[in-house]
């Protein structure tokens, strides 16, 4: 075997080495999360849930199950939020990767109230960050029924009514 040979040998083994890191690292990471969180998928159990069940991408589940954490965060007492934290692992990164709210907001809160009457008061304050997931505002009400049973199974059936009465 010529030296040429054994060199193209070398690189193509040192390339392939390469793309096998790199594709197994991007596995860990959803793109665009890191600029956003500069960490890892949050929760991963969690957003896989919530894409598999709703057909939506992991940018949305992190995003909407953050705006939908946050929301039960301002609602709660900081040690019932806490009891709810601890069920989920990556909270911070969850509650970083929800989209900001706008205060101009009219048109979602609305459109929502009007497909959810009677529960759209609490739910309508992230119908925001769901249109700019580019999700209606109404697909809020299906995260929860998901999150509060991961919550229920990974922190008890105590924790999981706290964030369920939170986002009611």
């Amino acid at each position: 075997m010529s030296n040429t040979m054994r060199k193209m040998i070398i690189a193509i083994c040192f390339f392939t080495f390469l793309a096998v890191a790199n594709a197994q690292q991007a596995q860990a990471q959803i793109p665009g999360l890191s600029k956003i969180t500069g960490a890892k998928t949050p929760s991963p159990e969690l957003i896989n849930d919530l894409t598999k069940k709703l057909s939506i991408t992991p940018e949305q589940a992190i995003g909407g199950s953050g705006a939908l954490f946050g929301l039960a965060k301002t609602r709660l007492k900081p040690e019932e939020f806490s009891k709810v934290a601890d069920a989920v692992p990556g909270m911070d990164g969850l509650l970083k990767a929800a989209p900001k709210q706008e205060d101009n907001s009219a048109d979602a809160l609305g459109s929502l109230a009007s497909m959810i009457p009677g529960k759209a008061g609490g739910i309508a304050s992230v119908a925001s960050s769901f249109k700019s997931l580019g999700l209606s505002p109404s697909m809020a009400m299906k995260f929860i029924p998901i999150m509060t049973k991961f919550v229920d199974l990974k922190g008890g059936a105590s924790v999981g009514k706290l964030l369920g009465g939170a986002l009611k």
